[in-house]
């Protein structure tokens, strides 16, 4: 697996080079897709235009589930298909996705009967593939699993079981995977626009590498569009004045600490004050809270949460725990952007809005893939390659995805250790950190990684900035932003070593991360 970026890129200078696909974008589709692609022998390029996974696909409720609410609305087809995916990720990226146990409290009668024969059907529909069986729990047992759980006028509830997972983690990992089924992949390499014969039809694209600057023409069978809530900018350049595929929805994440729900256990409230589903998930010792659903009409790659989202998910956590957290209390915020099949006009509801995912193909051949979730990431992989196929005129090839292992796939891990995301690079992880001793040192001390991660991202994993490192390859940014800002020095100076970049680097890189992270934050800090 070759991941040191001047002997990828150097592919791109031979000008006769023809792929078969370049996909556009570097998220849950894009890197499925590539994976896909190369493994059933296609000549692939992914090119996306910031880090793997710097948007949507880094920011999810890291849950890997089929989806209850969707159940409740009636769409079968979509929660059997989530469904049988998350199996198999349990499956491929053993490493990465755990099975969660998922508490749902009934503060009336009939809720407890109700949620149990509806979570019951949810089993079924996994088949094989089920994680657990759902079973009705006594006012006695949730408050035995959930101590600190709101208990006024609690009747008993409901558990079932579903995935959770490390949604940037499985990106990079799947990155990975393409590059060693034989594709060439490449953050921070920006499309221009697209290349169009005489005909008409898509030929290729022009792209940037935005840490040199050098640009190129490069030739294709076929594009794919996977730029998630940025579709449109891609359709626009093949189709100008079209209308728009996707309407943008904010989700915001409040990250506490564990000790405001110290159970092994997560909560799923399925009915909100205003209809959303709110989740209390234990990940990477801490309490993730959320999402919210807030139609956007204009989207960005760095989302900034707002203040009615930020009350929401407090307030509504308060209900239903005995101490609640306060603003102070919140030690990160993330902000995500779903990409969501574009309502009919008049309508404004994101719940109107599909949820599945969408595949166009225009008259030039632009392959676009958009809307769906994480967990159906390979599914929409599947059925973009075999656009892809057909687009390029190639006699096709069956998908081997299914039972494919990604990079780092190890069953039997204890899944709380922090360095189980390694998987089965974790030995040669532990070997690096004895080459120094200051690697085994952490990198921060209120969080437990260490600095060897710092180099294991830069040689292994196509880390090229700080904010890659501390948002994406270690989470830190999305669990104690506080803690990331003061390690934001000691990380630059690790990582321009080994890039052989000089001071002004390093100086450059701490401000910019400092500037991008007090997003994280609800109060303003400075180390």
């Amino acid at each position: 697996m070759q991941t040191d970026r001047k002997q990828l890129i150097e592919i791109l200078d031979d000008q006769q080079q023809l792929w078969d696909v370049i996909i556009v974008g570097g998220g849950a589709t894009g890197l499925g897709t590539a994976v896909d692609a190369a493994s059933r022998g296609l000549k692939t390029l992914l090119l996306e235009q910031a880090d793997f996974a710097k948007g949507t696909s880094s920011r999810s409720t890291k849950l890997v589930h089929g989806g209850v609410r969707y159940l409740a609305q009636g769409n079968i087809g979509l929660v059997r298909e989530a469904l049988y995916e998350r199996g198999l990720l349990l499956k491929n990226a053993a490493h990465l996705v755990k099975n969660e146990v998922f508490v749902i409290p009934n503060y009336t009668w009939w809720s407890g009967p109700f949620y149990t024969i509806g979570l019951s059907v949810y089993d079924l529909l996994a088949g094989k593939l089920g994680f657990g069986r759902a079973r009705h729990l006594s006012r006695t047992e949730i408050v035995n699993a959930i101590p600190t759980i709101n208990q006024q006028k609690l009747h008993g509830g409901v558990s079932y079981h579903d995935g959770q997972f490390d949604d940037s983690r499985l990106a990079v990992n799947l990155a990975q995977t393409a590059l060693e089924q034989g594709a060439t992949v490449l953050n921070y390499f920006r499309v221009e626009g697209l290349v169009k014969d005489v005909k008409g039809k898509i030929s290729g694209v022009r792209a940037t590498d935005k840490e040199t600057g050098k640009q190129y023409t490069l030739k294709s069978r076929s594009v794919v569009n996977a730029t998630g809530v940025f579709v449109d900018e891609l359709l626009q350049d093949d189709q100008p004045g079209r209308k728009s595929l996707v309407r943008s929805s904010q989700g915001i994440h409040l990250v506490v600490d564990r000790s405001f729900m110290p159970a092994d256990q997560a909560i799923m409230i399925p009915h909100t004050e205003d209809g959303r589903v709110l989740f209390m998930v234990p990940w990477h010792d801490k309490l993730v809270l959320g999402t919210t659903d807030t139609p956007l009409n204009e989207h960005r790659l760095e989302p900034v949460a707002l203040e009615e989202e930020i009350d929401f998910v407090l307030r509504t956590t308060a209900t239903y725990l005995l101490k609640a957290p306060l603003r102070k209390d919140v030690l990160s915020v993330f902000a995500g952007l779903r990409p969501l099949a574009a309502p009919e006009e008049g309508s404004t509801k994101t719940k109107e809005i599909s949820r599945s995912h969408k595949l166009l193909v225009s008259k030039s051949g632009l392959i676009t893939m958009t809307g769906g979730k994480w967990t159906t990431y390979r599914r929409m992989a599947e059925d973009t390659v075999n656009q892809i196929y057909r687009t390029a005129q190639l006699p096709p090839e069956n998908c081997k995805t299914k039972n494919l292992p990604i990079h780092g796939s190890q069953t039997g891990l204890d899944v709380t250790k922090p360095l189980s995301v390694y998987g089965t690079d974790l030995p040669q992880l532990l070997k690096l950190a004895e080459e120094n001793p200051v690697w085994k040192t952490q990198i921060h001390p209120r969080l437990p990684f260490i600095q060897a991660q710092v180099i294991w991202a830069v040689r292994h994993e196509m880390a090229r900035t700080v904010e890659d490192v501390l948002a994406r390859r270690i989470r830190m940014l999305f669990l104690d932003a506080r803690a990331a800002i003061d390690s934001a020095a000691g990380v630059a100076a690790l990582m321009a070593k080994e890039l052989n970049y000089d001071l002004s680097w390093e100086d450059q890189q701490k401000q910019e991360f400092v500037q991008l992270a007090q997003n994280y934050l609800l109060e303003p800090y400075q180390p």
